[in-house]
C-alpha cells in the first residue's frame, strides 16, 4: 500500500488509475491526514448496467437472443456488383423519360 497526496494525485492521476487497475492501492493523504483509500473495485461491488442486466436475463429465459460481434469474412464477399458506368447509363435512361 502506497501513499500519495492530494496535489500529486490530481497531477498525475491517469497514471495512478494505470496502477489502481494493476492492483495497487493507495491512500490518498490531505495535509499529512489519510481523507481516501483508492483501489480497484471488488468484482460483487461493480455496479452491472441495468439495462444490460435485463437483457441477460431475458437471454437465459429464452426470450431474446444476443446479438454476436460480427466477425470479418463470415457472409464472404458480395455475390455480384454493377459496374458504376452500368448504373449511370440506367439513370440517363430514366432521366431521359422525363
Amino acid at each position: 500500500m502506497k501513499t500519495v497526496n492530494v496535489r500529486a494525485l490530481k497531477d498525475k492521476l491517469s497514471a495512478y488509475l494505470r496502477e489502481v487497475r494493476h492492483g495497487e492501492v493507495y491512500l490518498v493523504t490531505d495535509r499529512g491526514t489519510v481523507v481516501a483509500e483508492l483501489r480497484p473495485p471488488r468484482a460483487d461491488r461493480v455496479a452491472e448496467d441495468p439495462v444490460e442486466a435485463a437483457l441477460n436475463r431475458m437471454a437465459e429465459r429464452g426470450e431474446l437472443r444476443r446479438a454476436q460481434p460480427k466477425v470479418r469474412g463470415v457472409y464472404g464477399p458480395p455475390v455480384a456488383t454493377v459496374p458504376v458506368e452500368a448504373i449511370r447509363a440506367a439513370l440517363d435512361a430514366e432521366r431521359a423519360d422525363r
